[in-house]
């Protein structure tokens, strides 16, 4: 088995190509580019081992292009520049069959890197196809952003993993030979955590331990035969996602100790700065939000400070954010409060806006009472005076529900004082 099963099993076409139906289906926007022929630069923006880089591989076959990869981990400007050498001179240059050039972990180039790639895209000489497991907003600079279509690829789901396992047990050259029963299957999924890549790299270390006639696949077998075994953070993968889910859910969960242990074990394992920094930021306005609006402004200098120093001094930045942020007290009502709004946009569409509260920039639209009753809140008492500005149709709907801590108990009083029980504070 020298070569692992996952690679072995790589798709080549899209009829073998398991996930991602809502972009690789009949119906998908990319199956029809690369039916077409005409396929832009691109960004494929999911998390690991879901297939971007196969992916890739498929669109330059069946496009019959030209393809040619980096990798951001070990490429320089100079490599960038070779390789785009390399790509004008293996012709197709201003045609729909122009070489593609595939970037792994595109978010790891500098600025610097990422504007060498520029002009390459803009003159046609490739199609760019970038993989990226961060958000293609915060990671990939905005004039290299605007010339690529992104594409988001999802984790795979229940039935696309098994549907993996079976190929494997049926098609692999080397597995097809033994004999396996899948009897269950919950410890594999559970452990690959929507990784294909990770799912069939413990399935074949289950596989090639056992010396049995018969191989019976349980939760009992898998758990024994790596439970033991000590797995290293990897920040391109496997513990990425659950040692940051681990330092979330510590702050949120108001344990300051916890939290620090898991950043700890994130920096240890050289896991990028900003992209704790970033989390911090989210959870500053989801889990603590009006209870401590500070928070928010620390969190947000932290990732000012963090994305200008680097390390090794941004652990203590991080951690005195990741500390405070952990001993504060906690609301997610902004949070809600925007998920059930959108939840009624979704249900309800777009509802006509009250006349009195419309924008009235001509003539016509104040004849046609845009503006009309409208109250200034400032020429009242205490700047507030009673006035509809829901549509009629979910008019008195309360969104916004203050948390039960100090800072939002003040807020639901004040809003109770303005509105008496309009909206029941």
């Amino acid at each position: 088995m020298n070569t692992p099963l996952a690679e072995r099993l790589r798709p080549k076409t899209l009829n073998d190509y398991l996930s991602q139906q809502h972009l690789v289906g009949k119906e998908g926007m990319l199956y029809q580019q690369i039916k077409s022929g005409v396929i832009p630069s691109l960004i494929l923006w999911g998390p690991p081992g879901i297939g971007k880089t196969t992916l890739a591989n498929i669109i330059a076959n069946e496009s019959d292009r030209p393809f040619f990869k980096l990798s951001a981990i070990n490429s320089g400007v100079k490599d960038i520049r070779e390789v785009i050498d390399k790509a004008k001179k293996s012709g197709g240059l201003f045609t729909a069959k122009n070489p593609i050039l595939f970037i792994d972990e595109i978010h790891r180039f500098s600025k610097s890197q990422q504007d060498s790639l520029l002009e390459a895209v803009e003159k046609g000489w490739v199609t760019l196809i970038g993989a990226t497991t961060e958000n293609p907003s915060f990671e990939v600079i905005s004039a290299l952003l605007s010339r690529c279509q992104v594409y988001t690829l999802n984790a795979f789901n229940k039935s696309d993993l098994e549907a993996l396992i079976k190929r494997a047990i049926e098609k692999d050259k080397i597995l097809s030979k033994l004999n396996i029963e899948l009897k269950e299957t919950e410890a594999l999924l559970r452990l690959s955590g929507g990784d294909a890549r990770k799912l069939l790299n413990i399935f074949e270390l289950i596989v090639s331990s056992i010396n049995e006639d018969t191989i019976t696949i349980t939760n009992e077998l898998v758990m024994k035969q790596v439970q033991n075994k000590a797995v290293r953070y990897d920040k391109a993968g496997d513990q990425h996602y659950d040692i940051i889910s681990a330092f979330i859910k510590s702050i949120r969960g108001s344990d300051p100790n916890a939290a620090v242990y898991y950043l700890a074990r994130m920096i240890e394992g050289g896991e990028d700065v900003k992209f704790i920094a970033r989390r911090l930021l989210i959870l500053a306005s989801e889990d603590i939000g009006n209870a401590n609006p500070t928070a928010l402004v620390i969190a947000n200098n932290t990732f000012q400070a963090v994305s200008a120093i680097g390390n090794p001094e941004s652990r203590i930045i991080l951690s005195q954010c990741a500390t405070y942020l952990a001993s504060s007290p906690k609301s997610i009502a902004a949070y809600d409060a925007i998920n059930k709004a959108q939840q009624i946009v979704k249900e309800t569409g777009d509802l006509p806006i009250p006349l009195s509260i419309r924008n009235a920039p001509t003539k016509l639209m104040k004849e046609l009472g845009y503006g009309d009753e409208y109250k200034y809140a400032h020429s009242y008492e205490n700047n507030f005076t009673e006035h509809e500005f829901l549509p009629e149709e979910i008019k008195n709907t309360k969104l916004y529900n203050p948390g039960n801590n100090a800072r939002e108990e003040a807020q639901r009083k004040y809003l109770r004082g303005l509105w008496n029980k309009k909206y029941g504070y």
